[in-house]
């Protein structure tokens, strides 16, 4: 945690004059707003109170190029940078918003004496999943066109409040790796598993016609190395591996690094990059990739086939 602090202080101070401030105000916000709630809802609301501000924040992020998300933090981690950010226009009057709906949910835990939140999902969500802890996802994955298929496992061993941790393999060799996502799909890339991953595209409210933009970061890398657009195409129930799913369909285009040498700029050469992506849009669990890019590093297809029920005690 104290090397996560440093590490945002010092990209602070880098790019302070262009986007930190401490003379961010936040909106005036009513704690009278959330009386009656009980501590399980305030925790739920203030959940999406920060995630919802991460996702302005990297939009203002990648506005100025300072993308503090980009380390790979987790919400709570990069919610003390974010009280300190003054963008300009309508990601300001958001983060104001935002803000002040922050303080009104802390006052009123603090004043119904509410415990701290629990870092197991609750039960009635993980009872809506399609999937439930041990099961094993199998997918058919293939680096590129013509190159050989192998399968990848991806088992579930954790629910948690905010993420959804994997035991992953390949040809049922283990990695050392976990791999986690957010409950919106996104990969948390502070520690995963040598696999393509994306960050801050998908949201957890995906609807016909959304625009998304995000970050594709390439196996053994921590940092984006690919910016990418989206747009959901497509939703609906549907049966996959036979499983029920509500599915999204996400058309994507973008541009990645001619070479796997490092992040895209605009002194580096760029190539670009095209694909499809369906999740489930409960809980982002992905159900195919299609990406073709000239870099290989880029170019992969990802399908699940099949869903191995947890074993039974």
């Amino acid at each position: 945690m104290r090397r996560a602090a440093a590490v945002v202080l010092g990209i602070g101070l880098l790019a302070g004059c262009a986007t930190r401030s401490d003379q961010v105000a936040p909106s005036a916000a009513d704690p009278a707003t959330y009386a009656g709630w009980d501590c399980d809802r305030l925790h739920d609301e203030l959940d999406t109170v920060q995630q919802r501000a991460a996702d302005v924040a990297y939009a203002v992020d990648s506005r100025v190029g300072n993308n503090m998300i980009a380390l790979g933090l987790g919400v709570t981690v990069f919610w003390p940078a974010l009280l300190a950010m003054r963008p300009d226009g309508l990601e300001a009057t958001q983060l104001a918003e935002l803000k002040g709906r922050y303080e009104a949910l802390r006052t009123v835990l603090a004043r119904q004496s509410c415990p701290p939140a629990s870092e197991t999902m609750a039960a009635q969500r993980q009872a809506a999943l399609p999937v439930a802890l041990g099961d094993r996802l199998v997918y058919e994955e293939r680096s590129a066109t013509g190159a050989p298929v192998h399968l990848l496992g991806m088992q579930v061993t954790a629910l948690r409040r905010d993420q959804i941790e994997f035991r992953v393999d390949l040809d049922n060799k283990p990695f050392d790796q976990a791999w986690r996502q957010d409950l919106a799909g996104n990969t948390v890339l502070e520690s995963r598993a040598p696999l393509l991953g994306w960050r801050r595209l998908l949201k957890s409210d995906l609807s016909l016609g959304q625009v998304l933009s995000g970050d594709l970061a390439a196996a053994d890398q921590v940092r984006a190395t690919a910016r990418v657009r989206g747009q959901v195409v497509a939703t609906g129930p549907q049966t996959i591996a036979g499983r029920r799913f509500d599915v999204a369909v996400i058309e994507l285009f973008g541009e990645a690094p001619a070479t796997s040498a490092g992040v895209a700029g605009l002194d580096q050469a760029s190539t670009r990059l095209d694909g499809v992506m369906a999740v489930d849009r409960t809980n982002g669990l992905l159900l195919r990739l299609e990406l073709r890019c000239a870099n290989p590093e880029f170019s992969v297809r990802r399908r699940l086939v099949r869903v191995e029920g947890a074993p039974r005690p």
